[in-house]
């Protein structure tokens, strides 16, 4: 277990951008570029999937069983750079998280710890499964005003696809393997898809996330995000969204409670000149 002062030992990677054909053009190079990046965009879940493994390789079982990341993306990465993950450990226990660049700049910030016991799950009862709307709101204040429970999104989950998720994010632990159980960067991607099946997004960005872990998901199981909007907000010109969502498995069992933040709407590209 990590120790007052301790430093994690660090992880290295090299930055994968796996998602230059979605729909989220903000990974796309000429997009990007048109709204002020030097490219396509690193999606924040493959970075937050980066902050992950300094904390698992410390707590373990543990940490994917009822820890704590909150995570916030402070500036790009793009494809092919050098990121580094250093966790330093606090006086409370809590482990402080820095992924650099190439450069050595701090793109991303993450506070993890994991409690003495097993935290309160949300109950079921406030996160309601609901269906998809027929057609997708637009990416406007005024239309995500009116929804308050978002159409819920569900699929199984495979744990020989494992290897597949641990390379997106250079993650060569062997614990997921050994215990056929989702890595914490599928459950992450998996909650994000909610924004997209419901809101006809154009290019946006992802900017936190607040995970609380709270049980394992384990190979065969189903999933489904269960979430509503917790609140909507201008920030320097962008539309910010903050979602409240909820993954339980089969049904029953809460898996991963996110506090989720994403910049839906970007301010018109002329105002980045």
């Amino acid at each position: 277990m990590p120790t007052a002062d301790q430093v994690l030992p660090p992880h290295h990677v090299r930055a994968r951008n796996a998602a230059t054909a979605s729909e989220n053009k903000i990974h796309d190079d000429d997009v990007a570029r048109q709204h002020g990046f030097a490219g396509g965009l690193v999606p924040g879940i493959t970075v937050f999937g980066y902050l992950t493994t300094p904390i698992v390789e410390a707590w373990g079982e543990s940490w994917l069983e009822r820890g704590l990341l909150s995570a916030r993306f402070r500036q790009p990465i793009y494809d092919g750079e050098e990121v580094t993950v250093v966790g330093t450990v606090g006086g409370d226990g809590d482990v402080h998280l820095e992924a650099r660049n190439s450069a050595d700049q701090v793109c991303a910030v993450g506070e993890a710890r994991v409690a003495p016991n097993a935290p309160e799950p949300p109950s079921l009862d406030d996160y309601p499964e609901a269906p998809l709307p027929p057609t997708r709101l637009d990416p406007t204040p005024d239309a995500l005003s009116t929804v308050d429970v978002l159409g819920s999104v569900e699929a199984g989950f495979h744990a020989d696809r494992l290897d597949e998720t641990a390379a997106l994010v250079g993650d060569t632990l062997p614990l997921y393997r050994e215990l056929g159980v989702a890595h914490p960067v599928w459950l992450l991607y998996f909650a994000n898809t909610l924004l997209a099946s419901n809101v006809a997004l154009g290019p946006w960005i992802h900017t936190a996330s607040a995970v609380q872990n709270l049980s394992l998901l384990h190979d065969g199981e189903r999933l489904s995000a269960r979430g509503r909007i917790a609140g909507l907000s201008e920030r320097r010109g962008h539309q910010v969204v903050d979602l409240d969502v909820l993954l339980v498995a089969d049904g029953a069992r809460p898996v991963m409670h996110v506090l989720h933040s994403a910049i839906y709407r970007l301010r018109s590209s002329e105002h980045l000149q």
